[in-house]
């Protein structure tokens, strides 16, 4: 059985599945829920890769790739979610107007571009930073004790 399906990892990814799915549906489709998830999950990704890191500089980027693999698992989600709406592009007696999003723009067709690049591209991108600020800051405040006697812990 490969490393990627223990206990250890596999739990924390069903969970994280099963909290982001949650947490898109309490935004209804606008995943501000699942951004503000992105801290939580930051703060605990390095816990749990601790023990297969050598260095500080491996666990940052063990850190990171989990922050994009949770961005893609929410990306996946909003492309499932907004993508389909796309089609109100095409469609010429589509109401864009009373979609029910912001019209932050001056047109709602641009508005629309908009929300939906906002939705699917833009917001898994913070997701990803909030999850890595908050690994970072994780480490920075609380040096794992095994990387405390080295004297450079970034080499």
């Amino acid at each position: 059985m490969s490393k990627f399906f223990s206990r250890k990892f596999l739990f924390p990814i069903i969970g994280f599945c099963f909290l982001d799915l949650l947490a898109i549906g309490a935004g209804m489709g606008v995943p501000i829920f699942a951004i503000l998830l992105g801290f939580v999950v930051g703060w605990f990704v390095p816990q749990i890769y601790l023990s297969d890191a050598s260095n500080l500089r491996q666990l940052l980027k063990m850190c990171l790739i989990a922050s994009f693999l949770t961005s893609c698992f929410t990306l996946l989600l909003m492309i499932i979610i907004w993508i389909p709406t796309t089609r109100m592009l095409l469609d010429p007696s589509a109401d864009i107007a009373n979609f029910g999003i912001p019209l932050i723009l001056f047109d709602p067709r641009a508005s629309f571009i908009g929300w939906i690049l906002l939705m699917t591209v833009i917001s898994p991108i913070l997701q990803v930073l909030s999850s890595a600020f908050a690994s970072s800051v994780r480490l920075a405040w609380r040096i794992p004790t095994s990387f405390k006697e080295l004297t450079n812990p970034l080499q």
